[in-house]
């Protein structure tokens, strides 16, 4: 954890640069009404205009990208930035989606990189010529060699083993581990962070594109081994259909996850969700878009050249009452 503890304090130095120079950077133009998300509200930029593509792996129902959107759109309304955000699940596709951008001529590119053989190669293409970079959420460990000039998201691997402490601190005796997309590198990294510091835990692997299936494979295999008491999933959507399985299943196995959203805020308030990893998605998106409109038009960039972390933090009953006006407006 030392690692981590001391990624945490470059990442507060770097949000208290980029709070400062957003200030800074503001004009004094005419007063917009906050947006109703959650939104930065306040004076728009009196830079140029500029074009972003934003390039996430986005499954179709996944309330997660919501956030790391609105965060996006947020910054992007307060830095005059027209959005262009765009999502595939597959890689090749969103591979697709950056060239498009490049041949689009964007001033800058966000992009998620969770499966980072696809998209590498376009990502260097725009880089190299010319057009910034910036990585979110997935490919902590190929954002470098992909030509971009920052990353912002959590450690996976880091997050994975604080989830193992907190089982081991919790007296959980087994768990398994839920996976919703199989090669996605981000996911794989969280649960051999889990096992790396709870090893009686297991993986499997459910469709996050069909719900239904994915609470029927949980069910199953809460059924055939009762000795596991505690489900890890992935998502906010996957905790909550986690829940489901666990009753279906007749089993007393507690729920913990990754990533949050206003129902998942609902869930640890009433206890049927013990805790959530939350990495932040609305300051991912908030940060990438700022990043790139602060280097365009100051020749800033975030960092140090290391990543800039947005978590892991956890939340439950003890802080829960914090988070809950956020949720409530769509933020976390």
């Amino acid at each position: 954890m030392v690692r981590w503890q001391k990624k945490s304090a470059a990442v507060g130095a770097a949000l208290v640069l980029v709070t400062a120079l957003v200030a800074c950077s503001s004009s004094g133009g005419k007063q917009e009404e906050e947006q109703s998300s959650g939104g930065s509200g306040g004076s728009v930029a009196d830079t140029p205009r500029m074009k972003v593509a934003f390039i996430t792996h986005a499954a179709p129902g996944d309330t997660f990208w919501d956030l790391v959107r609105r965060g996006a759109e947020a910054a992007a309304k307060k830095d005059n930035v027209e959005l262009q955000y765009t999502g595939a699940p597959e890689g090749a596709d969103q591979a697709n989606l950056v060239q498009t951008a490049i041949d689009s001529k964007v001033d800058g590119i966000a992009v998620t990189l969770a499966k980072a053989d696809a998209m590498q190669a376009n990502v260097k293409k725009a880089a190299d010529g010319g057009i910034p970079v910036v990585a979110l959420n997935g490919g902590i460990e190929a954002w470098k060699q992909a030509g971009a000039l920052g990353y912002f998201g959590q450690d996976e691997r880091i997050a994975g083993q604080a989830a193992g402490d907190k089982l081991t601190q919790l007296g959980a005796k087994k768990a398994v581990c839920v996976i919703q997309e199989q090669g996605h590198v981000g996911l794989e990294a969280r649960c051999q962070g889990v096992k790396d510091k709870f090893p009686n835990s297991e993986k499997i692997y459910i469709t996050g594109t069909d719900m239904p299936g994915s609470t029927t494979t949980m069910t199953s295999k809460l059924q055939q081994d009762k000795s596991i008491d505690y489900v890890v999933t992935l998502g906010a959507p996957f905790a909550l259909a986690a829940v489901q399985s666990v009753k279906d299943s007749g089993s007393s196995a507690k729920v913990g996850t990754f990533d949050t959203n206003k129902d998942l805020v609902g869930a640890i308030k009433d206890g049927r969700v013990q805790w959530a990893v939350d990495q932040q998605p609305y300051l991912q998106g908030y940060l990438a878009v700022d990043s790139l409109w602060l280097y365009k038009t100051n020749g800033n960039t975030i960092g140090g050249g290391q990543a800039t972390l947005t978590g892991p933090a956890f939340i439950d009953k003890s802080n829960v009452a914090s988070v809950e006006k956020f949720a409530a407006a769509g933020t976390r």
